[in-house]
């Protein structure tokens, strides 16, 4: 850390020459940042004035005695969000060439009261207003509730670093309407422009890091595009830093009236770009439906106002039904929000919902199916937090399907009845940043989940992404956070945060920056004792084991594609084909149907005996409830390898022990419909 001077006492008596020695000393010597540099972790070239770390002792480096990786998951941040929405709706910047001064400042806007802090009130209430002053005063930001000040500064970043995070994910976020019907901008709303320039920014920030340490490659801050450098960067003790995207238009693919405004072209060469810029993990929708997938609602006043977004964007406002299983979206309520409610044409009002009707009837489109298969054949993970629970539900059928784990949810936007089907496919769980009390109640509800997929925990900051962090507990609250105190590691100690003239205690303060997370970590062991702390921190572990199982996935042989068939009917039509076979050319628009009537069957001929573990199911509407999977090596003698009674359509995975077959039959014995049993494609898999 550094200071601006050394002051000391002036002694009498003290002769010309000791005086000319000191100032050579000092002018010859290290300063206080380059003796710092003796450390690897310190920089030797740290701008002056700038933040102080107040963490002393060395970062932990290589792996535990199991040969694993140790370390903090941040799998959901926001770095370079004062770049998106038009560029004024977050204010100040994570780093500057001109200094800590220039970066934290406020909007211009702002000034000199807040009077003109808009969005402050809109989502938080209150008139917005504030002292806008930033370095070196603080007064009245970063704050837990304040939703449009910098939490990302470099120096609390690095912070959070030394208190023992490995890894975080960047997700570039923007969102066009937000930023079309704000009042200030000083750029273009388009989404994916925004995107490139964060991920410029984030490279930038990296070089810059990578100077106060000496050069290239350097620093702590090290981005990385596989899991095997991520793997490596944190056994060096530093941070693995991925690029992740979150935005409502992806490719442009929105949709107005229902009609889709981008084609299969569009989100080849969208997943091209953002792969060449470093992006490893994407949402495809967010806040508003889109031409891929529907989202999962905001509720209250904030929802409301995002609603009044999705009608300025789509040109229809949110539609809902009543949930088919025990997932739910986010029950959207009837709140007002005055101020964007004015953004309406005339005589058009949000509508009322009713509160027995959660689910958004939009699920995963043909579009968005397909960008989901791109992103696995190009081994990305997909977020499913902010999807419809009929479209995440698409999503895990997939996954299921072909085995894939690449799947995230990174900061509770999941219906959590999905935590086990998550874990199973080998993906990776997350949750929001609450406070340590409602943080440490979902860790424990979860547990025995991790404890059975042997899996470590992570947590979802979303600094500055305008969602609200934990405020403070208390000075005297029961089990607060006692400075200093040690990182989890043992190995290094930590103290109150001061930037400027402001010093921040979590107590007193609540999480106002990313400086703060390993104070709140504490927090957590404090309130809830080691085990949570312990399962966050096998996180950085975990979240590469997913990373890398989805680089490493291969697309199984179905050897079901092109196979002979019969079955024991098939629907007439004058116009299209629904024999047996059309359900294994490998055309996801064709399909066998059965009759009208309950004991139908399907069977396919492999050739020859196969080792059989897994059959996909594609089902048109017209699905079977009751059903097995039967297998035979002479197409005599068969035995039933999977059932199932509760069959709801969709694409189903039946897993079982691999067995030798020949012949693969799947038996109807109840029909979900009144129509008969009709299917897309069958898949039939050796593992």
């Amino acid at each position: 850390m550094t200071t601006a001077g050394r002051p000391y006492r002036r002694r009498k008596n003290v002769t010309v020459v000791s005086l000319l020695l000191l100032v050579l000393s000092i002018a010859l010597g290290p300063t206080p940042s380059s003796a710092a540099g003796a450390n690897w972790w310190d920089p030797s070239a740290r701008p002056a004035p700038d933040s102080q770390i107040n963490v002393t002792g060395e970062p932990f480096t290589g792996t535990n005695a199991k040969g694993e990786v140790r370390g903090f998951v941040d799998a959901h941040d926001h770095i370079f969000s004062n770049e998106a929405f038009g560029g004024r709706l977050i204010c100040g910047k994570p780093f500057s060439e001109q200094g800590v001064a220039d970066a934290l400042k406020d909007c211009p806007e702002h000034y000199p009261d807040g009077s003109l802090a808009i969005f402050d009130f809109i989502t938080n209430g209150g008139d917005g207003k504030h002292d806008p002053v930033g370095w070196p005063t603080f007064k009245d930001w970063p704050a837990h509730d304040s939703l449009t000040h910098q939490q990302n500064y470099y120096a609390w970043v690095e912070r959070a670093w030394r208190g023992g995070q490995r890894v975080l994910v960047n997700d570039l976020v923007t969102n066009g309407v937000i930023c079309s019907v704000y009042f200030f901008k000083d750029r273009s709303c388009d989404e994916m422009t925004s995107i490139r320039l964060q991920a410029k920014l984030t490279y930038d920030m990296q070089a810059f890091i990578d100077k106060q340490y000496g050069g290239t490659g350097k620093g702590w801050f090290r981005i990385v595009t596989d899991s095997a450098q991520a793997r490596q960067v944190i056994e060096q003790g530093k941070l693995a830093v991925i690029l992740g995207v979150e935005t409502s238009e992806p490719f442009g693919c929105k949709q107005i009236l229902d009609i889709a405004q981008c084609s299969k072209e569009d989100i080849d060469k969208g997943l091209d770009e953002l792969y060449s810029l470093g992006v490893r993990s994407m949402f495809l929708c967010h806040k508003f439906d889109n031409a891929l997938c529907g989202v999962r609602f905001d509720s209250g006043g904030l929802g409301t106002a995002i609603n009044v977004g999705q009608f300025l964007s789509t040109g229809t406002f949110w539609k809902t039904e009543t949930c088919k299983g025990p997932q739910h979206d986010n029950p959207i309520g009837n709140a007002t929000a005055a101020e964007a409610e004015k953004e309406l044409p005339a005589g058009v009002d949000v509508p009322s919902y009713n509160a027995d009707a959660q689910c958004n009837v939009r699920g995963l489109t043909d579009l968005g199916e397909y960008a989901v298969r791109g992103m696995m054949k190009r081994k990305m993970m997909l977020e499913v937090d902010h999807m419809s629970v009929k479209a995440t539900g698409r999503v895990l059928d997939i996954f299921e399907s072909a085995s894939y784990p690449g799947v995230l949810s990174s900061h509770s936007w999941m219906d959590m009845d999905w935590t086990e089907r998550v874990y199973g496919l080998g993906g990776f769980i997350a949750q929001y940043m609450h406070g340590s009390e409602g943080f440490i109640s979902e860790a424990k509800r979860t547990e025995a989940l991790r404890d059975k997929y042997g899996v470590g925990y992570g947590y979802g900051t979303d600094m500055n992404g305008v969602g609200g962090w934990p405020g403070p507990r208390g000075a005297d609250a029961p089990n607060k956070v006692t400075y200093p105190f040690k990182s989890v590691d043992g190995g290094s100690v930590i103290d109150r945060q001061t930037t400027g003239q402001r010093t921040w205690d979590l107590n007193t303060d609540g999480a106002a920056h990313y400086g703060l997370v390993p104070d709140w970590i504490e927090d957590i062991r404090r309130v809830g004792g080691q085990d949570v702390v312990d399962d966050l921190f096998r996180g950085a572990e975990s979240y590469l084991d997913t990373w890398a199982a989805s680089e490493g996935h291969e697309a199984g042989v179905n050897l079901a594609r092109g196979a002979s068939t019969s079955a024991s009917s098939s629907e007439w039509s004058l116009f299209t084909s629904y024999q047996p076979g059309r359900a294994v050319d490998g055309d996801g628009g064709t399909r066998w149907a059965s009759d009208w009537s309950n004991d139908q069957w399907f069977q396919v001929d492999l050739g020859s005996t196969r080792l059989v573990k897994r059959v996909t199911l594609d089902w048109e509407r017209a699905y079977g409830k009751a059903y097995r999977i039967e297998l035979s090596t002479d197409g005599v003698n068969w035995r039933t390898a999977w059932s199932t009674t509760a069959g709801d359509g969709g694409l189903d995975t039946a897993r079982f022990t691999a067995t030798p077959a020949r012949y693969v039959r799947i038996h109807g014995q109840e029909r979900g419909t009144d129509w008969g049993y009709s299917l897309y494609e069958v898949g039939v898999h050796s593992s």
